[in-house]
Protein backbone atom coordinates (compact mmCIF):
# COMPACT_ATOMS: atom_id res chain seq x y z
CA UNK A 1 0.00 0.00 0.00
CA UNK A 2 1.35 3.64 -0.96
CA UNK A 3 2.08 5.31 2.42
CA UNK A 4 0.76 9.27 2.27
CA UNK A 5 2.97 11.52 2.43
CA UNK A 6 2.60 15.29 4.53
CA UNK A 7 4.99 18.09 3.33
CA UNK A 8 4.71 20.87 6.20
CA UNK A 9 6.04 24.37 4.40
CA UNK A 10 5.82 27.62 6.49
CA UNK A 11 7.37 30.63 7.27
CA UNK A 12 6.97 34.14 7.57
CA UNK A 13 4.88 36.28 4.97
CA UNK A 14 6.18 37.15 1.49
CA UNK A 15 8.66 33.76 1.44
CA UNK A 16 6.95 32.16 -1.26
CA UNK A 17 5.52 29.73 0.38
CA UNK A 18 2.16 29.26 -1.64
CA UNK A 19 3.72 29.67 -5.02
CA UNK A 20 6.21 27.13 -4.34
CA UNK A 21 3.85 24.75 -2.71
CA UNK A 22 1.93 24.79 -5.14
CA UNK A 23 3.89 23.87 -7.84
CA UNK A 24 5.57 21.13 -6.29
CA UNK A 25 1.77 19.39 -5.03
CA UNK A 26 1.46 19.93 -9.11
CA UNK A 27 4.59 17.75 -9.77
CA UNK A 28 4.41 15.13 -7.36
CA UNK A 29 0.43 14.91 -7.57
CA UNK A 30 -0.47 15.98 -4.05
CA UNK A 31 -2.74 17.98 -2.87
CA UNK A 32 -2.10 21.35 -2.13
CA UNK A 33 -3.34 22.89 0.88
CA UNK A 34 -3.33 26.52 1.56
CA UNK A 35 -4.19 26.92 5.76
CA UNK A 36 -3.53 30.97 5.12
CA UNK A 37 -6.96 30.46 2.65
CA UNK A 38 -8.98 28.98 5.31
CA UNK A 39 -8.65 32.29 7.30
CA UNK A 40 -9.32 34.31 4.96
CA UNK A 41 -12.38 32.36 4.07
CA UNK A 42 -13.39 32.56 7.38
CA UNK A 43 -13.25 36.62 7.47
CA UNK A 44 -14.91 36.39 4.17
CA UNK A 45 -18.13 34.79 5.86
CA UNK A 46 -17.76 36.82 8.84
CA UNK A 47 -17.81 40.10 6.97
CA UNK A 48 -20.71 39.20 4.43
CA UNK A 49 -22.50 38.14 8.14
CA UNK A 50 -21.58 41.28 9.85
CA UNK A 51 -19.60 39.56 12.37
CA UNK A 52 -17.03 41.69 14.34
CA UNK A 53 -13.76 40.72 14.88
CA UNK A 54 -14.18 40.94 18.75
CA UNK A 55 -17.10 38.49 18.80
CA UNK A 56 -15.01 35.24 19.43
CA UNK A 57 -18.10 33.46 19.80
CA UNK A 58 -19.78 33.83 16.73
CA UNK A 59 -16.44 33.61 14.79
CA UNK A 60 -15.64 30.40 16.18
CA UNK A 61 -19.13 28.92 15.26
CA UNK A 62 -18.55 30.25 11.37
CA UNK A 63 -14.73 28.63 11.61
CA UNK A 64 -16.68 25.23 13.06
CA UNK A 65 -19.52 25.08 9.93
CA UNK A 66 -17.51 26.35 7.18
CA UNK A 67 -17.01 24.30 4.47
CA UNK A 68 -13.86 25.14 2.44
CA UNK A 69 -12.28 22.64 0.13
CA UNK A 70 -9.14 23.24 -2.35
CA UNK A 71 -9.39 21.28 -5.94
CA UNK A 72 -6.30 19.04 -6.93
CA UNK A 73 -3.91 20.70 -9.58
CA UNK A 74 -5.88 24.15 -9.13
CA UNK A 75 -5.71 26.89 -7.36
CA UNK A 76 -9.30 27.37 -6.44
CA UNK A 77 -10.68 27.95 -2.89
CA UNK A 78 -14.11 27.00 -2.25
CA UNK A 79 -16.16 28.12 0.62
CA UNK A 80 -19.78 26.69 1.02
CA UNK A 81 -19.32 25.16 -2.49
CA UNK A 82 -18.71 28.87 -3.97
CA UNK A 83 -15.64 29.95 -5.73
CA UNK A 84 -14.30 32.76 -3.21
CA UNK A 85 -10.77 32.31 -4.96
CA UNK A 86 -10.36 36.46 -5.52
CA UNK A 87 -12.88 37.44 -3.06
CA UNK A 88 -10.20 35.92 0.00
CA UNK A 89 -7.58 38.55 -1.70
CA UNK A 90 -8.62 41.76 -1.30
CA UNK A 91 -6.69 44.41 1.36
CA UNK A 92 -9.66 43.71 3.81
CA UNK A 93 -9.97 40.44 4.17
CA UNK A 94 -6.38 39.76 4.29
CA UNK A 95 -6.25 42.58 7.55
CA UNK A 96 -9.19 40.63 9.07
CA UNK A 97 -7.55 37.48 8.09
CA UNK A 98 -4.60 38.24 10.56
CA UNK A 99 -6.73 39.48 13.34
CA UNK A 100 -9.02 36.36 13.02
CA UNK A 101 -6.10 34.31 13.20
CA UNK A 102 -4.80 35.14 16.64
CA UNK A 103 -8.07 33.61 18.07
CA UNK A 104 -7.68 30.60 19.65
CA UNK A 105 -10.73 28.93 19.20
CA UNK A 106 -10.82 29.52 15.08
CA UNK A 107 -7.44 28.02 14.93
CA UNK A 108 -8.60 25.17 16.67
CA UNK A 109 -11.37 24.59 14.69
CA UNK A 110 -9.32 25.02 11.04
CA UNK A 111 -6.43 23.01 12.66
CA UNK A 112 -9.04 20.10 12.83
CA UNK A 113 -10.12 20.65 9.07
CA UNK A 114 -6.31 20.58 8.25
CA UNK A 115 -5.59 17.74 9.56
CA UNK A 116 -9.08 16.08 8.25
CA UNK A 117 -8.18 17.09 5.01
CA UNK A 118 -4.88 15.54 5.02
CA UNK A 119 -6.59 12.34 6.21
CA UNK A 120 -6.12 9.47 2.97
CA UNK A 121 -4.41 11.40 1.06
CA UNK A 122 -1.04 13.09 0.23
CA UNK A 123 -0.71 17.03 1.07
CA UNK A 124 1.78 19.90 0.81
CA UNK A 125 0.08 21.99 3.56
CA UNK A 126 1.32 25.72 4.31
CA UNK A 127 1.09 27.83 6.71
CA UNK A 128 2.81 29.19 9.69
CA UNK A 129 2.28 26.60 12.05
CA UNK A 130 1.84 23.50 9.96
CA UNK A 131 5.13 21.20 10.83
CA UNK A 132 4.82 22.81 14.95
CA UNK A 133 1.00 22.27 15.60
CA UNK A 134 -0.97 21.15 12.89
CA UNK A 135 1.61 18.22 11.54
CA UNK A 136 4.32 17.91 14.44
CA UNK A 137 4.90 14.25 12.98
CA UNK A 138 4.70 15.41 9.23
CA UNK A 139 8.07 13.59 7.49
CA UNK A 140 8.86 16.17 5.77
CA UNK A 141 9.34 19.92 7.46
CA UNK A 142 10.29 22.84 5.73
CA UNK A 143 10.88 26.52 6.99
CA UNK A 144 11.05 28.64 3.95
CA UNK A 145 12.57 31.95 4.96
CA UNK A 146 14.14 35.47 3.26
CA UNK A 147 15.77 38.67 3.82
CA UNK A 148 12.57 40.99 4.78
CA UNK A 149 14.32 43.82 1.98
CA UNK A 150 13.35 40.08 -0.54
CA UNK A 151 10.46 39.52 1.35
CA UNK A 152 8.90 43.26 0.93
CA UNK A 153 9.96 43.42 -2.57
CA UNK A 154 8.06 40.31 -3.65
CA UNK A 155 4.94 41.28 -1.84
CA UNK A 156 5.06 44.83 -3.79
CA UNK A 157 5.55 43.46 -7.20
CA UNK A 158 2.30 41.25 -6.91
CA UNK A 159 0.16 43.85 -5.12
CA UNK A 160 1.77 47.02 -6.84
CA UNK A 161 2.01 48.50 -3.64
CA UNK A 162 4.69 50.75 -2.89
CA UNK A 163 7.48 48.96 -1.19
CA UNK A 164 7.23 51.60 2.04
CA UNK A 165 3.58 50.54 2.68
CA UNK A 166 4.33 46.41 2.15
CA UNK A 167 7.58 46.87 4.49
CA UNK A 168 5.03 48.00 7.63
CA UNK A 169 2.56 45.41 6.84
CA UNK A 170 5.04 42.78 6.77
CA UNK A 171 6.93 43.99 10.30
CA UNK A 172 3.33 43.82 11.63
CA UNK A 173 2.64 40.55 10.68
CA UNK A 174 5.76 39.08 11.74
CA UNK A 175 5.63 40.56 15.11
CA UNK A 176 2.25 39.26 15.22
CA UNK A 177 2.99 36.26 14.02
CA UNK A 178 5.95 35.47 16.18
CA UNK A 179 4.57 36.73 19.72
CA UNK A 180 1.18 35.42 19.62
CA UNK A 181 0.35 32.86 22.65
CA UNK A 182 -1.63 30.72 20.18
CA UNK A 183 0.30 28.56 17.67
CA UNK A 184 2.81 30.81 16.60
CA UNK A 185 5.31 31.20 13.84
CA UNK A 186 8.38 28.95 15.41
CA UNK A 187 11.21 26.53 13.11
CA UNK A 188 10.28 23.39 13.65
CA UNK A 189 13.32 21.55 15.42
CA UNK A 190 13.50 19.07 12.98
CA UNK A 191 12.44 21.18 10.07
CA UNK A 192 14.51 22.31 6.88
CA UNK A 193 15.54 25.77 7.01
CA UNK A 194 15.54 27.00 3.78
CA UNK A 195 16.59 30.98 2.67
CA UNK A 196 15.28 31.69 -0.45
CA UNK A 197 17.22 35.67 -0.72
CA UNK A 198 18.32 35.90 -4.13
CA UNK A 199 17.07 32.49 -5.48
CA UNK A 200 14.38 32.20 -8.50
CA UNK A 201 10.94 30.23 -7.62
CA UNK A 202 12.70 27.61 -9.80
CA UNK A 203 15.53 27.24 -7.68
CA UNK A 204 13.19 27.26 -4.87
CA UNK A 205 11.51 24.40 -6.28
CA UNK A 206 14.31 22.29 -6.86
CA UNK A 207 15.86 22.68 -3.65
CA UNK A 208 12.51 21.83 -2.07
CA UNK A 209 12.12 18.38 -4.19
CA UNK A 210 15.50 17.47 -3.49
CA UNK A 211 14.59 17.72 0.29
CA UNK A 212 11.49 15.65 -0.50
CA UNK A 213 13.29 12.84 -2.10
CA UNK A 214 15.88 12.89 0.52
CA UNK A 215 13.51 12.07 3.25
CA UNK A 216 10.64 9.81 1.33
CA UNK A 217 10.90 7.03 -0.58
CA UNK A 218 8.28 7.83 -3.14
CA UNK A 219 8.11 11.28 -3.24
CA UNK A 220 8.45 11.25 -6.99
CA UNK A 221 7.43 13.75 -9.54
CA UNK A 222 4.29 12.52 -11.77
CA UNK A 223 5.15 11.67 -15.21
CA UNK A 224 1.91 11.40 -16.69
Amino acid sequence: MKKNITVAIDGPAGAGKSTVARRIAAKLGFLHIDTGAMYRAVALWARRTNTAVSDMHRLQQLAEAARIEFVAGQPTVLLNGEDVTDAIRTPEITAAASDISRIPAVRRALVAKQREMATGTSVVMEGRDIGTVVFPEAGVKIFLDAHPEERVGRRAAEKDVPAHVISREILERDERDRTRAESPLVQAPDAVYVDTTGLSIDEVEAALLRIIRERTSNGRERTH
